[in-house]
């Protein structure tokens, strides 16, 4: 069953940001705070116009949707969460693999993963 809900509220995002706990990889990065639904997990994507265009940018953004999706079950749930790309990265770097590695390091170094 999935027990993620996306965020799409402008002002969702900004409590987020500006009261979540941060951790960064070396091509996301990641704002994590807690929720008042202790069931359910609100997650937002976004990356910044100054990546790329629509077409990258969006092909990006189902890169994490889709490693999101493989961790899903093994995250506990009651957290808001944002992931941004971070700027500096290149396009090069936006690698299924590479997104895969920093999630499971960022998930880890905040004990979001059931044992």
């Amino acid at each position: 069953m999935k027990k993620t809900e996306m965020m799409k509220k402008n002002y969702e995002f900004r409590n987020v940001l500006s009261k979540g706990k941060y951790y960064s990889g070396k091509c996301i990065e990641i704002f994590i705070k807690n929720s008042k639904k202790e069931d359910i997990n609100f997650l937002g994507i976004a990356v910044s116009v100054k990546v790329a265009k629509a077409v990258k940018r969006n092909h990006i953004k189902r890169l994490i949707r889709e490693n999101y999706k493989n961790y899903e079950d093994s995250i506990q749930s009651g957290y808001q969460m944002v992931i941004l790309w971070k700027k500096k990265v290149e396009m090069k770097q936006a690698t299924f693999q590479n997104i895969k590695k920093d999630m499971q390091y960022i998930f880890d170094k905040a004990k979001l993963i059931k044992e």
